[in-house]
């Protein structure tokens, strides 16, 4: 312990400062962060477009008014994520179709996103 003097700032040798201890990063930690990070986003892009999928199966079966700029937006999102669903099957009731090929979208939209999350745990080491 180095010697306290008189003219010390401090009043004793316990107020004194220790030295700084440099940090140590555990990578391990920092790397399990972020491949739960990107797993849960991948989970919740899935969600999100699953449930932009449902929003417009409840807009076309509620009739909901094709103008409005929500409708609009939701519908343009859900043409695009439907990534060819939108015509599997063809049944004679449109709202039927919808229901029908617009839900398999989504039903694949939460499977790929789990299956995905799932790949990204198992490939960067975290349970």
């Amino acid at each position: 312990m180095p010697p306290v003097h008189a003219s010390s700032t401090y009043g004793s040798a316990a107020e004194e400062p220790e030295p700084r201890r440099k940090r140590r990063t555990d990578w391990v930690a920092v790397k399990d962060q972020v491949v739960g990070l990107l797993a849960a986003v991948v989970r919740w892009a899935g969600l999100f477009f699953a449930a932009l999928l449902v929003l417009h199966v409840i807009f076309v079966i509620g009739e909901a008014n094709p103008d409005n700029g929500i409708v609009s937006f939701v519908q343009s999102w859900a043409d695009w994520l439907s990534l060819g669903f939108q015509d599997l099957f063809t049944p004679e009731d449109a709202k039927l179709k919808v229901l029908v090929n617009y839900g398999i979208a989504a039903l694949f939209w939460l499977i790929v996103s789990a299956v995905v999350a799932r790949i990204i745990r198992r490939v960067g080491g975290s349970a």
